[in-house]
């Protein structure tokens, strides 16, 4: 039957345009998948403060953090698809940009983009005080975590460790071990040493140091030398970043960076790089590690391209000229 009256065709008309909306495919939702690393580490809770931080600057996408096993697994992550943003070690992040296998890269991964420079992470060996460890090479005929399996702190420790002249077959035992495991068998006398490569304060050893007598070993200059990373540099752990440690140990710092994805569009990664930096109070409550980010370094020692939409902001901050 065909209307006959204005109102009639109104009514159609309307029924036509509600089919139509109806029956449109709906706008894809956007996904903002912050790759962080183990809960007892400073990339998650950084992490969950910059996604707490993008919820409210990109209320329309669907913001998360994933815990995952850090630096390796995050760039693989990026590179397939499988997330938005990543803390990394810059290791780590060079050799997957190289494409190197032994590091688990076994093709350069094209695909990643810088977002930022962060803060240092340190390399930490603690052992218990009643292990007899009191420097590196005392590590021989212990039973030692290296870090959990191919993880930027297990790929730190090989480097160091061969820097050193010795291998993983020095070790009476060798765990591959996320920090909190490494603790917890610490506490428990199974493990007599663990290398951590994190930002200062982690709280697995602020834990452990409050619980149990514990040395910090140093990583003399010599040995950082001998990596031949430019991405290792002398460094040392203030004395009282634990509780006992009433004194500095020298050891080995690496820069952390933020990345992305290259297909990851402009104006995104744009509010993604804002938002870090205009809520970089909320990270640092998140951990004092924080308080080492600075916008003045953003950009330096990048082992990659940085993304367009993080370009803008520097340049709109004039960071960049």
């Amino acid at each position: 039957m065909r209307p006959t009256t204005a109102k009639g065709w109104t009514t159609l008309l309307l029924g036509l345009l509600l089919t139509l909306a109806l029956a449109a495919p709906a706008p894809a939702a956007q996904y903002i998948n912050v790759l962080t690393g183990g809960t007892s580490g400073i990339y998650y809770p950084l992490g969950v403060a910059l996604t707490s931080a993008l919820s409210a600057a990109l209320p329309d996408a669907h913001c998360a953090t994933q815990s995952t096993k850090a630096s390796v697994e995050n760039l693989n992550l990026l590179q397939a698809g499988r997330g938005e943003v990543a803390f990394t070690l810059g290791d780590s992040l060079a050799d997957a940009w190289a494409g190197d296998a032994e590091a688990g890269f076994p093709a350069p991964l094209n695909k990643l983009r810088g977002i930022s420079a962060l803060y240092p992470n340190y390399i930490q060996v603690v052992a218990r005080a009643d292990s007899g460890i009191r420097t590196f090479t005392d590590l021989k005929g212990k039973r030692v975590s290296v870090g959990a399996p191919k993880s930027g702190t297990e790929l730190d420790t090989r480097t160091i460790v061969h820097a050193a002249g010795m291998s993983y077959d020095d070790f009476a035992k060798t765990e591959y071990l996320s920090y909190g495991q490494s603790v917890e068998l610490m506490k428990n006398r199974q493990l007599d040493a663990a290398i951590l490569s994190a930002g200062l304060g982690v709280s697995a050893l602020r834990d452990l140091a409050a619980s149990t007598q514990v040395v910090f070993v140093s990583i003399p200059a010599a040995v950082i030398t001998a990596t031949g990373k430019k991405s290792f540099v002398p460094d040392e752990i203030p004395s009282g970043t634990y509780e006992g440690q009433t004194e500095a140990v020298p050891t080995a710092a690496i820069i952390n960076f933020l990345v992305t994805r290259s297909d990851l569009d402009d104006d995104t990664v744009y509010t993604i790089t804002k938002t870090f930096y205009t809520h970089l109070d909320q990270l640092v409550a998140a951990h004092a590690a924080a308080k080492k980010i600075k916008l003045e370094n953003a950009v330096k020692h990048m082992p990659l391209p940085l993304h367009p939409g993080a370009e803008r902001y520097y340049r709109e901050v004039g960071l960049i000229k």
